[in-house]
């Protein structure tokens, strides 16, 4: 079996001739002691924490980065002047209340994101294919935009399709251009699956959204090929780890993130236990984080990937709360084939489900898969046939809704 790529993007970055636990522990401890050291110069946020750890176990002894700092003091964080920023990510939103986070990033950080983008990528896109891209469409440097450079750069045609066409309109496109590959979110690539069927598809990387087993499956018996789950957040730089040939996890990118993993009392979690990720982002050049709390669920998977890859794999990814309630829903409701989308409403003890459905499909089945996951609440649900002129009915991140 082919190593992961992942080793090669990491051996060309770090000038290295192989890769292994040592090497890249070593590479891990120096460059976190650099950012620590830089941050005691300049009398930065993390001015109060050592100059320099001894080994990477002494990192569980420094204090966690959280939400609330990347919202009010970002500009504590901020390594370098503003001239140098290519790119900022808030998620401020016309519902948001109160300060909202914001990630900067330089040149470089883009350009190492291409670089991971068309690691991963490389798994499935092969010259000539023509790859449909499913993510948002921003701007210059956006996460649609960076993902089509790096199809670009494997000889591949980008189809910069965006996520907000109707099923009608994905379906054109389907017929039209003739795509080999997929890029886009888990429920996404199943609700077209199940609309306009695979046509001309073989190959899907998912990412920016929690990806049941269930799913999984479903998309996989779908499409004849096994997925490639990918996992990224803004403050990792949009690209952390990938999918190999071995399909058993996926694959961090630790020359520039150390990952921890926590109980819900922040004491760190040995390899094969469940709990928070964290991260120390030491390859960001514009925000670099120490000790940040993800608000992500999952676990490290010990040992040595089948492909023969000793770099730290992570399993699949859910978020704490209500986005892994929606997760544990959407494994139960797509299992019925007849679904095409479901959208999750709670209030109070209530919970009402809208699901659009390719067939016919009777409320009792649809409330018996919810009732599985919920099994206290007052479950309503209401059904009716996709039509091509319907939407996605979450424009992004699938979670619960609440009154």
């Amino acid at each position: 079996m082919k190593r992961s790529r992942i080793d090669s993007f990491i051996m060309q970055q770090e000038g290295l001739e192989s890769l292994s636990r040592d090497i890249i522990r070593a590479i891990q401890l120096k460059k976190l002691n650099r950012l620590l050291s830089l941050e005691k110069e300049r009398n930065g946020y993390y001015r109060d924490l050592p100059a320099c750890l001894k080994s990477l176990d002494e990192l569980a002894t420094l204090p966690f980065t959280t939400d609330e700092t990347l919202a009010h003091q970002a500009g504590q964080l901020l390594l370098l002047s503003q001239s140098r920023i290519r790119r900022v990510l808030s998620d401020a939103t016309s519902g948001t209340t109160g300060a909202a986070k914001r990630v900067f990033y330089t040149e470089a950080d883009l350009e190492n994101t291409v670089r991971l983008y068309r690691a991963g990528l490389g798994e499935l896109v092969f010259p000539g294919d023509r790859v449909m891209i499913c993510f948002p469409f921003s701007g210059p440097q956006g996460l649609g935009e960076l993902i089509a450079e790096a199809v670009s750069r494997l000889g591949a045609a980008p189809l910069k399709l965006g996520c907000g066409l109707s099923y009608g309109e994905y379906a054109d496109v389907m017929e039209r251009e003739k795509p080999d590959c997929f890029v886009g979110m888990p429920v996404q690539l199943l609700s077209l699956l199940r609309v306009c069927s695979r046509g001309s598809l073989r190959r899907a990387l998912v990412s920016g959204d929690a990806c049941p087993d269930a799913v999984i499956h479903c998309c996989e018996d779908l499409l004849g090929s096994r997925l490639f789950p990918h996992y990224g957040s803004r403050e990792m730089g949009m690209a952390g780890a990938i999918t190999c040939p071995a399909h058993a996890g996926m694959h961090l990118r630790e020359n520039d993130i150390i990952a921890e993993i926590v109980d819900g009392y922040g004491r760190v979690l040995p390899e094969g236990e469940f709990g928070e990720l964290v991260i120390t982002t030491i390859g960001m050049e514009a925000l670099p984080l120490i000790r940040y709390r993800t608000g992500d669920y999952t676990r490290v998977l010990p040992g040595v990937c089948p492909c023969g890859s000793e770099v730290l794999r992570l399993d699949s990814v859910t978020r704490l709360g209500q986005e892994q309630e929606m997760a544990r829903l959407d494994g139960a409701v797509f299992t019925l084939e007849e679904v095409v989308d479901c959208r999750v409403k709670l209030d109070g003890a209530a919970c009402a489900v809208e699901a659009l459905v390719r067939d016919t499909l009777s409320a009792a089945r649809l409330t018996a898969a919810v009732k599985s996951v919920f099994p206290e609440r007052e479950v309503s649900v209401s059904i009716r046939s996709v039509l091509p002129e319907d939407h996605a009915l979450y424009p992004g991140k699938r979670v619960c809704l609440s009154s």
